[in-house]
């Protein structure tokens, strides 16, 4: 008898196809700047980038496609950062059409959320507030960009930039003015800075978490738990993060900068690795503690439901309250006067320990084609499982086989890694055969 697709193979498919499409798109004339066609390589390591919103490239955006081409990406981004299946919902409520049980139920699944009422309100929700979002930003940004570009493109240069930074996907244009800088000649532009750091923090907080903030204000008691969990944690990484990596940029990135540059560095810094890959600063230039802590940063990303990738903020937060709860003597992690159930924190383990053992598969994999500094290697392979975007430098020299391994973690870290392992194996445990138990010593 003939199976149809689970849920999650479907959301797998999907990105494969759009990937798919948008190597296509890439591969045409032109779509490079140059009117040679980029070849299969290039557009797809770039379609899979923007697609999963990553933003590691082989060719600077700005001087190696055209127009059309950065239109491309820019859709791609679009697409991936929501999800093509709220694209999709969005385009069922546009045309009045009735969505059946089982597209509400992928929709569930894609954007992560637990429960299928409402759904097509929330998709709603999520189309709307990001357009407000984005065409804010890109208004704003505009205002930056028009004197220094002039309007038709300073204008596009807003749009761009503000979705980029909305679905923390770290794709920018400024390699008009030095190819692969990112934004670091505007390190000390407090606008910019701000703006951006506000669309990638909304972006990344998750959809649920818009649905609270959106119905109850600063009503904190009304928020769900996973809102609370979510805000919590993400301030303490931000704004704990940015801490660290002022200390510990003193005598590098920070060494020629003022207080207030530095702080501002700092906290950018602190933003875009999770996740969205933009840089004020040389990276490869970071100490070797700021590039620690910016891995660990890129490892666990941003919110469930959100633009941004990582092994997310609520996974972290739940391992952290079990391992000191069980210090304390807890036998369930609790937090805001509720208590974290044994499934999440199974599926919390599982996601950890998978995406970081792709990491350093990947790592060894790379280390093994190509000669780079080993914490070179781990911090691009950080960057693609979490979908950031930030390199310390290598992703224009890798070889077509590390790319390819780069290209595949990206997928994997914006499907999910264990969303992906279901959707390819689909078989479930035989719970009915049981096997006695014997105590083994660890730790």
């Amino acid at each position: 008898m003939k199976r149809s697709l689970t849920h999650v193979q479907v959301i797998a498919l999907g990105y494969l196809l759009i990937i798919t499409v948008g190597t296509v798109l890439l591969m045409l004339p032109f779509a490079s700047a140059d009117g040679i066609s980029a070849g299969f390589l290039d557009a797809f390591f770039t379609s899979t980038s923007a697609s999963c919103v990553t933003g590691l490239i082989l060719r600077d955006t700005a001087t190696g496609w055209s127009l059309f081409g950065q239109i491309v990406i820019i859709v791609l981004i679009q697409i991936g950062g929501l999800g093509f299946m709220t694209i999709a919902t969005f385009l069922y409520l546009i045309l009045n059409k009735r969505m059946g049980l089982r597209q509400r139920e992928i929709m569930v699944e894609s954007i992560n959320v637990t429960q299928i009422g409402g759904i097509m309100k929330l998709a709603r929700h999520i189309v709307k507030g990001t357009l407000i979002f984005e065409l804010s930003g890109a208004l704003l940004m505009s205002v930056r960009f028009i004197p220094m570009f002039g309007f038709a493109k300073g204008l596009w240069y807003g749009v761009f930039h503000s979705i980029s930074a909305f679905c923390n996907a770290g794709f920018d244009l400024m390699g008009a003015i030095q190819p692969f800088s990112s934004f670091t000649s505007r390190y000390d532009d407090w606008f910019i800075n701000v703006v951006m750091m506000i669309l990638i923090t909304v972006g990344g907080l998750g959809f649920l978490v818009w649905d609270d903030l959106n119905k109850f204000g600063f009503k904190w008691k009304k928020y769900r738990f996973h809102t609370k969990l979510v805000l919590v944690t993400s301030a303490i990484l931000t704004f704990g993060g940015a801490a660290v990596i002022f200390l510990l940029e003193g005598k590098a990135t920070g060494a020629d900068l003022g207080f207030g540059d530095r702080a501002l560095t700092a906290l950018f810094a602190s933003v875009t690795a999770r996740t969205a890959g933009f840089n004020t600063v040389d990276v490869g230039a970071m100490s070797g503690g700021g590039k620690l802590l910016t891995m660990v940063l890129m490892f666990i990303g941003g919110s469930p439901g959100s633009t941004a990738g990582g092994v997310k903020t609520t996974t972290i937060a739940c391992l952290v309250l079990y391992s000191f709860g069980n210090l304390f003597g807890q036998k369930k992690p609790v937090a805001f006067g509720r208590s974290i159930s044994a499934d999440t924190l199974k599926k919390s383990s599982n996601i950890c320990v998978l995406n970081l053992s792709l990491a350093l598969t990947a790592s060894i994999l790379i280390s093994h084609f190509q000669t780079f500094d080993l914490s070179d290697v781990v911090f691009e392979c950080m960057s693609a499982i979490g979908t950031v975007g930030m390199t310390a430098g290598i992703t224009q020299s890798l070889v077509p086989a590390s790319a390819v391994v780069i290209a595949v973690l990206m997928m994997l870290g914006r499907v999910g890694s264990v969303t992906f392992a279901v959707a390819i194996l689909n078989r479930r445990a035989n719970d009915a055969i049981r096997y006695p138990e014997e105590e083994i010593i660890v730790g």
